[in-house]
């Protein structure tokens, strides 16, 4: 697990398009982002060297202390092993150690109940609170996209509270992906 580079930008493109789930975005802007946001962003690799998910965020220019998970996506044969939450707890610990992270964002669709576990577990392991609103209504949006709910995490603790035997588990889910 670690930073993107341009190499991964297609493989990202893919993932989030076979998730059937995320807005796919030009596979350009895949590129891109992992140029100019791969310290705030995280790819896991198979044993091949393949990126297999992503978590692509962006520290806001406002709140300086808050990283906001643009997109987090796994590919679907890697699905169900912890393998999303194991990249946001290494996203934090990293961006944490260079003293840029006290808050998480996210943005969730009402309807999204996966994201909506990955991110309350994520909060509950680092020790902090949740707080949900309604962000971006679906009236705003052009097509017939459902309203995006805000999800603010914070402040986390240091380091994250895992449950007795959770540490090893997290451990054995991000060697096997690496």
């Amino acid at each position: 697990m670690g930073e993107p580079t341009v190499e991964d930008g297609a493989s990202a493109w893919r993932i989030a398009r076979d998730s059937r789930v995320l807005d796919v975005n030009s596979s350009y802007s895949y590129v891109l982002w992992c140029r100019d946001f791969a310290a705030t962003s995280v790819v896991a690799r198979d044993e091949g060297g393949e990126a297999v998910a992503f978590a692509t965020g962006y520290i806001r220019p406002e709140l300086p202390g808050t990283l906001v998970i643009w997109q987090i996506a796994v590919n679907p044969d890697r699905r169900g092993r912890g393998l999303a939450g194991a990249m946001l707890d290494h996203l934090a610990a990293r961006l944490r150690s260079r003293g840029v992270l006290e808050h998480l964002e996210t943005t969730i669709s009402a309807g999204n109940e996966v994201s909506h576990r990955l991110f309350l577990s994520f909060a509950e392991r680092h020790g902090a609170s949740l707080e949900r609103e309604l962000l971006f209504p679906a009236r705003l949006f052009p097509d017939a996209h459902e309203s995006e709910h805000l999800y603010r995490i914070g402040p986390l603790a240091q380091p994250p509270i895992l449950p007795l035997g959770a540490q090893h588990s997290a451990t054995r889910s991000t060697r096997s992906t690496s």
